[in-house]
């Protein structure tokens, strides 16, 4: 049973990487759900021990990307291969909130040779089972989602009817939420083999740089015991399959 961290500084890894993280998802602004890590901590993740995907997500909002933004795109995904980093974490929508294969596709072949994470743009999608089999015929390892809810504790029967769907043709990735008070529950949904966490914690801030506006209130931290639970309780479920 595997753990994926998602970090969005370099403290934040080294939490990650310390509490016994088997994977990252390397973002920036997490508060935003995750954008495009700069290329110096796409660099300096690279040092990590254990695999390293990096978010493609150019701007907060939508997944709706113009031809622009497209290039842009292709050029993050260069300074991830530039980079060595395992792999990237994409996704796109159409106007209906389906996904956007035909961008996909050339997005996928453009990172050809990385490891490739559908994100939680799928939950946007109207049709989960239908994105799923998309995400299977576009040569996904995984798929990153909440089931279609804010959290993945609320679309656990959801999230196991991908499971189900994808037969172990790719994996389904819960995420959102997900903590050691809830990963046993959906842990009962299904044999999922992975779960996403952000296992942060609020910390005490300055409140002059909060005044300057240099920070946001309730701001939150990649917390190494955090990490270190949620890990103990999988390798825990893994011992008593």
């Amino acid at each position: 049973m595997k753990l994926e961290v998602c970090v969005d500084t370099i403290a934040g890894l080294n939490a990650a990487v310390a509490g016994g993280a088997d994977r990252i998802e390397l973002c920036s602004c997490l508060a935003m759900g995750g954008l495009t890590p700069s290329v110096g901590l796409m660099e300096l993740a690279a040092d990590a021990p254990i695999p390293v995907y990096a978010m493609i997500r150019p701007r907060v909002g939508n997944f709706i990307f113009s031809p622009q933004e497209v290039d842009l795109m292709k050029h993050e995904i260069d300074a991830v291969h530039n980079a060595k980093l395992a792999g990237v974490v994409l996704g796109a929508n159409l106007e209906t909130g389906a996904l956007d294969a035909n961008l996909l596709k050339t997005l996928i072949e453009h990172a050809k040779g990385l490891g490739m994470t559908l994100h939680r743009a799928i939950d946007l999608a109207p049709d989960l089972i239908e994105a799923t089999h998309t995400a299977v015929e576009l040569g996904f390892e995984r798929i990153l989602s909440s089931g279609g809810a804010y959290k993945a504790i609320d679309g656990v029967e959801s999230l196991a009817a991908m499971h189900q769907a994808a037969a172990r043709r790719l994996s389904v990735m819960p995420g959102s939420g997900v903590n050691v008070q809830t990963a046993p529950k959906i842990l009962k949904a299904a044999d999922f083999s992975e779960l996403h966490a952000g296992c942060s914690a609020t910390y005490k801030q300055d409140q002059r740089l909060l005044d300057f506006g240099f920070e946001n209130a309730g701001a939150k931290r990649t917390d190494e015991k955090l990490v270190r639970a949620l890990k103990m309780l999988l390798q825990n479920h893994s011992a008593s399959q």
